[in-house]
């Protein structure tokens, strides 16, 4: 069910909103869509507020789940979803700031309509450029998370492999943006990829398979033993 939230939210929130009312390069016409379906608008962003909520929740998950494998490791990946999780949180506040912009206030008045749509979308933009930021702590967690599959015994070590391959693909993506953003379509691509073939699979096979239980209890018990 958690992961089934996630990924309706993250639908929502970072696909379908984006995608249906922003305009790329072009203010005004960003500017009208969002004032024309406000409420759209902030349906987006309580589709990304649960999101952060449900990703806090899969963060102990994963590290319950993965702790027998090496606690350390575990708080590692831990420590670096609720990381990413954290900046997302905060980059609502571009997103409040866009609305704040648009809202018709009257200490608003100072400026002209064009300046005002260019304001919005410099916020909408800088949105944008922050998933560069924590893509960087989600490569790191889906790079150690990939590790702790392939060694665990009780998930398939495929996936492993897969979720090591998204980890390349989303540094790639938070780098290559940082230093060569003319070719952000490439990575985009490479993104929509990796996460198909990579989390995803992972996450519907803990939802229809679950993990192999007397494999983790093994290691659960091992584990015990090696902290006494």
């Amino acid at each position: 069910m958690l992961v089934l939230i996630i990924l309706a939210c993250a639908g929502v929130g970072m696909m379908y909103v984006p995608s249906t009312l922003f305009v790329p390069g072009d203010a005004s016409a960003t500017a009208t869509n969002i004032k024309a379906s406000e409420w759209l608008y902030r349906l987006g962003m309580l589709s990304d507020a649960v999101l952060f909520l449900a990703e806090i929740v899969l963060v102990v998950v994963l590290y319950r789940l993965f702790e027998p494998v090496s606690r350390t490791l575990s708080l590692v990946a831990a420590y670096a979803r609720l990381t990413m999780t954290v900046i997302q949180g905060v980059n609502l506040l571009n997103s409040f700031a866009v609305l704040l912009v648009l809202s018709g206030a009257g200490y608003l008045s100072v400026f002209e309509r064009a300046q005002l749509d260019a304001l919005a979308m410099l916020f909408v933009e800088a949105h944008g450029q922050v998933v560069f930021i924590w893509e960087a702590f989600f490569a790191l967690h889906c790079f150690v998370l990939g590790y702790l599959i392939y060694t665990s015994r009780f998930v398939p070590r495929a996936l492993g492999i897969l979720m090591v391959l998204a980890a390349l693909a989303y540094l790639t993506e938070s780098i290559g943006n940082i230093l060569l953003p003319q070719y952000a379509d490439v990575y985009a691509a490479i993104i929509g990829v990796a996460a198909w073939m990579g989390e995803i699979p992972f996450f519907l096979w803990l939802l229809f398979k679950g993990v192999d239980e007397q494999q983790w209890h093994e290691r659960a018990a091992t584990a015990g033993q090696n902290d006494g």
